[in-house]
């Protein structure tokens, strides 16, 4: 079932989802099952899975001469959704991006999601390369997102690459995008910001699911510039607790996000992990029940490889 139909199902009731990550390359997908079954009692009509570029190392020979090489240290995205899918029987969210992708290797991977009955996907441009810094496309790949949500519009009207096939088959995908509260870092202001959005609904996408943020006030004004702006699609906001002491630095460094006075003193103060972790919970709870309470259609949770602090929050709530 697609993310919208879920959504109009639930006939204005708050539902819970959450993503999470590929395990790295060599681990057990048990591991990552084993994260997701103690959510699985607060019934996430879908689950998200992340997609990760591929990184450069480089590698010392004998004779002293540097071999770079690429390495992808999270891969088997559309295996992972396909295996979820199967092991709890629930609609997968895979993440499809540009970075790394040519036109017809994306053409190619909605196919196989299409043959593995993958009804949603959640179209982005993708970061950078760490080592470049600078976001760079591949040789006849997208360099936007809105262009990808394009190719996946146009496929679903059955519109492939080669305008010369005849009898294709239309795919049906649901494209969720992604919208920044706190603006997207590379955005000139929060007017680019929003006009640059709308043209990814107007090319096709049908949902949005936020950045992470920590301060409901800045969800409530970029939800009401949304709709100022015409952007009438259903906008889910992404929440994350916090876990440890450490995140006060490598959120914001990670995500160009602000955490709010109160959150950090209240963490600062925290003499190790296990306090942070509670009140991170707690400012998570008290963040969800007022979304709920604004009638949100959707709490979206990211877990970065670790759900007990998200279940501590969806058993107050779900």
């Amino acid at each position: 079932m697609k993310v919208i139909e879920h959504l109009a199902k639930a006939q204005g009731k708050t539902l819970f989802s959450f993503e999470v990550l590929p395990p790295k390359k060599g681990e057990n997908i048990h591991s990552l099952f084993s994260n997701i079954e103690p959510l699985m009692e607060f019934k996430p009509p879908f689950i998200d899975v992340t997609y990760h570029r591929e990184e450069y190392v480089y590698r010392q020979h004998t004779n002293g001469l540097l071999e770079k090489k690429t390495v992808r240290r999270r891969p088997g995205t559309v295996g992972i959704c396909a295996a979820i899918k199967n092991r709890f029987d629930v609609d997968t969210v895979p993440h499809l991006i540009c970075g790394g992708f040519t036109k017809e290797e994306t053409e190619n991977a909605l196919i196989d999601l299409h043959f593995l009955g993958i009804d949603n996907v959640l179209a982005l441009r993708g970061d950078p390369i760490k080592s470049e810094g600078q976001f760079k496309p591949e040789p006849d790949g997208h360099a936007y997102a809105c262009d990808l949500i394009g190719q996946i519009h146009n496929l679903n009207k059955g519109e492939y690459l080669d305008e010369g096939q005849d009898d294709t088959w239309a795919t049906d995908f649901c494209i969720g995008t992604a919208g920044y509260p706190e603006k997207h870092f590379e955005a000139p202001n929060f007017g680019s910001d929003i006009r640059f959005l709308k043209h990814k609904v107007d090319r096709g996408a049908q949902y949005i699911v936020t950045q992470m943020f920590f301060d409901n006030e800045e969800f409530f004004k970029f939800e009401r510039r949304c709709r100022e702006a015409g952007i009438t699609v259903p906008i889910i906001p992404g929440l994350k607790p916090l876990t440890t002491k450490g995140q006060l630095t490598a959120l914001p460094r990670s995500f160009y996000l602000n955490l709010p006075e109160p959150l950090v003193e209240a963490i600062s103060q925290c003499r190790d992990n296990e306090a942070a972790r509670a009140v991170g919970i707690e400012w998570c709870l008290n963040q969800s029940r007022e979304l709920m309470a604004h009638g949100v259609p959707c709490l979206h949770y990211y877990s970065m490889g670790k759900s007990e602090s998200i279940r501590r929050v969806a058993a107050e709530l779900f």
